[in-house]
Formats: structure tokens, C-alpha cells, sequence
């Protein structure tokens, strides 16, 4: 029977796999995660509003009645394009899994831009680690203040700076506005929470610089009139425990005192994709993207797909909708060539729009020409992301925590542990003390590396 093995769960690896649902295939997934990640919702679990379970049921209990697919808890190690093997492991022991056709869909990580030890003060948010780390950090920074008697430290523990003014960085930030300004405004003692400050730095000239003018210059007011600070035109050149320091368009350089920072400022594709150079001569872009053919394979090698966040096609972005589109693509192209319907001839992208929220009620949506701000932007965002998520109870459950959250201002997923405060203080003692490097993510003592985060610090 024909052998499909598919490395990555996220939007590309899933809809390939149930696209190939009805295919006369033995499917192999291999993931470094049990679940399934709805990304676009991180900055939600991060802040209080869904648990993680809301965005990222497990990957077997999705895929339970697909009889063809297996899912296997691995992570890939290497990628043997002339015998078709892939070597993965799980934990100390190492496996082999042969294939005829092989789908890479690892999706990608955070980019630092060379300044890889900044993960350990600035985290990003792109697996479940990464938005219960960030929980850690932004309530504790608010407990950490209530106990703090030194006036510059209490500043620099209410100082949030967000870096990056995508869609994560302005959700990020208008969210933990609205968390100090509402949800946290009278559970203190010896601080108001409403008197935080939260910065979004930018080194575009407006927010969402993908939306266009009109809707960045939306965000911006929308933004300011919550109360936080845009600081567009601005790079961050340092940034360690205690600060962050930018340089602006005019060469001028600005230091700001701040404990909690997020990073939502680039990304870089899984380390697959330099797997797949080394070992199939492809090439990559400037974010590790493979170069891929019409037709979504590499060259000379028909029978290997790079789908969604790894794969550089022009004018296709790196969101959800690029991801599903390629799999389903994919998994045509594959059904045709085991005799099952006709294939397309090559990718073409039909782009769905985009869309962001500001805060509660206020969101910008973007159509072709057609563009949306304020209620109804919010509604259309609210009505899509709920569509997307898989699974009938995590739709539920989901649709329960925003009424609960967007009616009254509460937040019932505040829960944070020791282990991830913990995990914290040695990351920053190390990334502060060792002169090595270390596997983002991976436990000091040595355990497994962290699931879904390639990148190194």
C-alpha cells in the first residue's frame, strides 16, 4: 500500500491528512505535539481569556475515525531523500518510517533577527509553552508590584512593551490593556493596575502595515484611545532583564525600564527546511522558507511536498488560509496519482482577506477592496475564528469563555503554576550566565526539547 508520512498537526498537516481520508493509503503524522494548534487564538490563553484546551484539541481524537492515518508523538531529526526514509525520536529512542510520498508541513518559529538571546526576556507566542510562559509572566508582573516598595521597580514591572505590530503584537497589546484597565482595576492593594503601561514598538510607520494606511491608521487611534503607547518607527536594538532600548527614524535612541516583554516580530520556518536543503539541494529564502515548484514539490523530487508556513511562494502569506489551501492542493495532486480524480495543474492562492481585533467590540477586516473596522469587523472576526476551530466542544467551549469574558470583563483562565515560573527564572539564569547555547525550550536538566519550538538561544 502506498506510503504517505506527514511531519507536522498544524492547519497544513491536518487538512492534508483529511483530504487523504478517502485515499488508498497507509498516513503516518508525525508531530512533536499531541494536539492541534489554533495559533491565531494564543494571545488569548496568554491573557486569561480560553484555556489551551479550547485551541488545540488532541490530534488522535480529531483524526479517531480516519482508519488510514496514524499519529505518531515525534520529532524528525532527518530526512533521507534517496532511500525515503525519515528518522525521528521519541524521547531516547529513535525510529525510522520509510514513505512514498512525504509532506513537510513543521510550520515555523520565531525570528529574533539574529538576536537569538533575546527569547529568554522577550518570548514569542507561537505554541502553548510559549502563551502559558507569557501568562506566567504578565500576572505575575502585576503580583510581583503589589509586594514591591521601590517606585522604580513597581514602574518597571507595570511597563509591558509588545514588539512587533502585526496582528499578534496589536491583539497582544490592546488585550493586556484592556486586563489592567478592567479585569485587574480593583483586586489590588498597593497598586492600580490601570496605571500600567503598555507599549507597542513598530519599525513600520503604522500598525498592521499589511492592512493598508487606512486601516493602520484605524488601529492606531483605536489603540490610543485604550491607552497604549504606539512607538512606530522604532527598532529595538538591546533588550535583557530590566529594559528594552529602541532607535527611532530620526537616530535618537530610547531606553525603557520594563520586566515583561513579548515578541511578536518575525518568524523563521521549522529547521526542516535546512534539513531538506542539505539533503535535496533546495533552496531558501531569507526566513528558511523552501522554494517550492508550481506544483508545490521540490525539484527533482516529485514525491515531497513543503506546504504552509515552510514553503516560499510568492504572494502567498504565512496564515492559516495559505496552509489549508496548499494541503488541500496537495493532497488532490496525491489522489490523482493513485488513480482518484484529476490533478490540478498548479497552486493558485485565492487570498480570503485578513482580519485583526483591537480589543473587545473593535477589530479591522480587509477584503480585496472591501474593508471593515469597528462592531461588525469584530463580529465578522468573531463568526470566522469559531468556524475554523476544530472540534465541535472546543467551539463550545470557546464561544462560553468570550461570552463570559466580553460581557462582564472577567477572565476565568488566570490559573498559573510553578513549574512554569520556575522554568523562567532558569532560562534567564542561564541566558544571563552561560556562555553555551541552549535548545529554547529545553529543560536545564536535560529533558526533551520543548514540543513545537525550533529556534536556539
Amino acid at each position: 500500500m502506498h506510503r504517505i508520512v506527514i511531519i507536522g498537526s498544524g492547519f497544513a498537516g491536518l487538512a492534508a491528512a483529511k483530504g487523504l481520508k478517502r485515499a488508498d493509503a497507509e498516513i503516518t503524522i508525525l508531530a512533536r505535539t499531541g494536539h492541534h494548534l489554533f495559533q491565531p487564538l494564543l494571545y488569548q490563553v496568554a491573557t486569561g481569556i480560553l484555556s489551551e484546551g479550547d485551541i488545540a484539541p488532541t490530534t488522535r481524537e480529531i483524526l479517531k475515525r480516519q482508519k488510514n492515518a496514524r499519529v505518531l508523538q515525534a520529532l524528525v531529526e532527518d530526512i533521507d531523500v534517496d532511500k525515503r526514509i525519515v528518522t525521528w525520536r521519541n524521547h531516547n529512542e529513535v525510529r525510522e518510517t520509510p514513505y512514498d510520498t512525504l509532506i513537510v508541513a513543521a510550520g515555523a518559529g520565531q525570528s529574533y533577527f539574529g538576536n537569538d538571546h533575546y527569547a529568554v526576556f522577550a518570548p514569542g507566542l507561537k505554541t502553548i509553552d510559549d502563551a502559558l510562559e507569557l501568562r506566567a509572566r504578565i500576572f505575575g508582573s502585576f503580583e510581583k508590584a503589589e509586594i514591591a516598595e521601590d517606585p522604580a521597580e513597581i514602574e518597571r514591572l507595570l511597563t509591558f512593551v509588545v514588539v512587533g505590530a502585526g496582528p499578534t503584537g496589536v491583539e497582544m497589546a490592546g488585550q493586556i490593556r484592556e486586563l489592567a484597565s478592567h479585569t485587574l482595576a480593583n483586586e489590588f492593594r498597593a497598586i492600580d493596575p490601570r496605571a500600567a503601561r503598555v507599549l507597542l514598538v513598530d519599525g513600520a510607520d503604522l500598525p498592521l502595515p499589511a492592512f493598508g494606511e487606512r486601516l493602520g491608521d484605524v488601529t492606531r487611534r483605536e489603540l490610543e484611545r485604550l491607552g497604549v503607547e504606539v512607538r512606530t518607527g522604532a527598532l529595538v536594538i538591546g533588550l535583557d532583564h530590566d529594559t528594552v532600548t529602541l532607535r527611532h527614524q530620526d537616530g535618537s535612541s530610547e531606553t525603557i525600564p520594563s520586566k515583561c516583554k513579548v515578541w511578536a516580530a518575525g518568524v523563521q520556518a521549522s529547521e526542516l527546511g535546512r534539513v531538506l536543503a542539505e539533503r535535496a539541494g533546495a533552496e531558501l529564502d531569507r526566513a528558511g522558507r523552501v522554494i517550492v515548484g508550481p506544483d508545490l514539490t521540490l525539484p527533482d523530487h516529485p514525491e515531497i511536498f513543503v506546504l504552509g508556513d515552510m514553503m516560499a511562494v510568492p504572494g502567498v502569506p504565512g496564515v492559516a488560509q495559505g496552509a489549508i489551501q496548499s494541503a488541500r492542493f496537495a493532497a488532490k495532486t496525491i489522489l490523482a496519482r493513485l488513480g482518484a480524480g484529476r490533478a490540478p495543474a498548479e497552486f493558485a492562492y485565492s487570498d480570503k482577506g485578513s482580519m485583526a481585533t483591537i480589543a473587545r467590540f473593535k477589530a479591522v477586516v480587509k477584503i480585496g477592496r472591501f474593508r471593515l473596522t469597528g462592531f461588525l469587523a469584530w463580529a465578522a472576526w468573531c463568526f470566522l475564528h469559531l468556524l475554523y476551530i476544530v472540534g465541535f466542544k472546543s467551539q463550545i467551549g470557546t464561544l462560553v469563555h468570550w461570552f463570559f469574558s466580553f460581557a462582564s470583563g472577567a477572565r476565568s483562565q488566570r490559573t498559573t503554576t510553578n513549574q512554569q515560573l520556575v522554568a523562567r527564572l532558569a532560562l534567564e539564569h542561564l541566558g544571563a550566565h552561560s556562555s553555551g547555547r541552549l535548545v529554547a525550550g529545553q529543560d536545564p536538566t536535560g529533558s526533551e526539547g520543548r514540543p513545537g519550538d525550533s529556534r536556539e538561544e
